[in-house]
This record gives C-alpha cells, structure tokens and sequence, in this order.
C-alpha cells in the first residue's frame, strides 16, 4: 500500500460508488421512505413537521448519510443537515435515526420497503434548522474542564517531553476515542432536565480522561471544580449513554469512577515513570 495517497484512495472510491450505482440504474426501482424532521427558523409561525422524501435504494450508499445526501442533491436543496468525515471519527452527523442517536453516517439503511426510517435532530437540544442542533451550550462545558494537559511545574509549553508507562497509558484506552458527538448527552434524563447545571456523560468521560493522566497534576483540583451537586451528581447510572454512544465507550463507568474519587473511595495512582524526566 506504500505509495497511495489519500486523494487515490477517495478516487477509488468514487468509482467503486459509480459502478454500483451505474449496475443498479437499470434494475426495478426499489423505493424507501424516509420522514425527516423539518423546523426553518426563517418561518417561527410554522410549527416543526415531518416530511417525507421516496429514495431509490438502488442508487443509494448503503447508509442513512448517502440517503440524506441523495435528497439534498436531487430532491430537496433546502434539507439542512451536519456532515463530514463519512466514516464515523467526526461525529458531525450525529441525529437520532429510528429512535437511538447514533451517527448517520455509520447507520445502514433497513432496506424493508415497507417500513418508515424515521430521523430526528438529536433530541431535547435547541434547533438551528432541520437535522442541526445547537451544540454551544455543549462545547462550553466541555471548555469548562480545561481539557488540556496541566503540568504546574514552571516548564514553559512544548519545550521537553513528559513520558509515560505503557500501563498508564493503557487507562486512558475506551476514554481518548470519544468524537464529541453529543449522542449520549443528549440521551440522557438527566442532561435533558438540567444541561444548563449537569457537565453530562460526553463532558465527564473527557473530564476523568485528564484527572487519571500520570502525566497531568491538577488532578486535586480538576475534582474540586466538580464537587457540587449538579455537575456530576445528576448522574442516576440509567446508562442509556453507554448503550447508545456510536464508537462502543462506557461514559457511565467512567462517571462512576468520577464519584469514586470525589467519595475517596478511591484515589489517583502514583504515575509508572517520572514525566518529567
């Protein structure tokens, strides 16, 4: 594979997508329905509705993600819609597609014909238009926990290297692939009825990702910041976070491990090998 660079690589996928969908244009059409979730701020008088688009499967991608593409390039330009990457390390699409929030983009199509898919913006989330929710509100608590390393010792920013264990580097394994989708925030009770208090399961796992780092020594005061009776202990372990989060993390251990640290029922390890060194 040496040699192919990443332009050749999407240019071989693009003809791959031609020669399905040009070895299906002949076929009987196989027509989908699809009841998107439809508000236009530009319209307060209109009340949201669900509008339904027919789709030929046959040239169709085989995710949610080419179906909204396919209407919004050949049927229906004012259909508003986040995307990205296409490949589920963004989290830019995320919606909730048949009643779960999940990426659309990583969501197969169920080619049942006579079944209704169903694709709402994330739920109980103010709406900018259509399938794209406000996000601010999300990005500002997840700015709240500092989420960078912090050292304290004095060494000015990128001028050494702070080293850590093999095993230390291990715990933050399940916790440093979270995208930011917000689809376990937004499935959460408790997230619906106080986001404005609770930091929620997106924010939190990204928050014990930094306080467990051998390498960051503001642990203390990271928990500290916490140690209220919103920001974490909104959470009731319902676990609907891990059930739905898209790449298979578990926010609600990790809050659990959260609450631990601030009951002292546990305590951040010494690190493996000095940082610093």
């Amino acid at each position: 594979m040496a040699g192919i660079t990443p332009q050749a690589c999407k240019n071989a996928l693009r003809q791959v997508r031609r020669f399905h969908i040009s070895a299906n244009q002949n076929a009987a059409a196989k027509l989908k329905t699809f009841a998107v979730y439809r508000w236009n701020p530009d319209k307060p008088d209109e009340k949201p509705y669900m509008q339904e688009y027919k789709v030929d499967l046959n040239t169709c991608g085989p995710m949610i993600l080419d179906a909204l593409i396919k209407i919004k390039n050949e049927i229906d330009p004012t259909l508003t819609f986040r995307r990205s990457c296409r490949e589920g390390i963004c989290g830019s699409c995320a919606m909730n597609i048949g009643g779960t929030n999940t990426l659309a983009c990583i969501s197969k199509i169920d080619t049942d014909t006579n079944s209704t898919s169903k694709i709402y913006p994330l739920p109980h989330m103010y709406i900018v238009k259509d399938l794209v929710p406000d996000l601010n509100n999300f990005y500002n608590q997840y700015k709240s926990i500092q989420p960078w390393l912090q050292r304290g010792d004095g060494q000015e920013s990128g001028s050494k290297q702070y080293l850590q264990s093999v095993e230390d580097r291990k715990k933050l394994d399940g916790l440093y692939e979270c995208i930011l989708c917000a689809c376990c925030s937004t499935s959460c009770p408790s997230y619906w009825w106080n986001g404005d208090k609770y930091l929620g399961p997106a924010v939190l796992m990204q928050a014990y990702r930094w306080i467990i780092d051998s390498r960051d020594t503001k642990a203390k005061e990271r928990l500290e910041k916490m140690r209220d009776p919103f920001s974490v202990y909104r959470c009731h372990t319902i676990m609907n976070c891990t059930r739905t989060c898209p790449k298979g993390l578990n926010p609600g251990k990790a809050i659990a491990e959260i609450k631990k640290l601030l009951a002292n029922i546990s305590e951040k390890q010494k690190p493996g090998i000095d940082a610093a060194v």
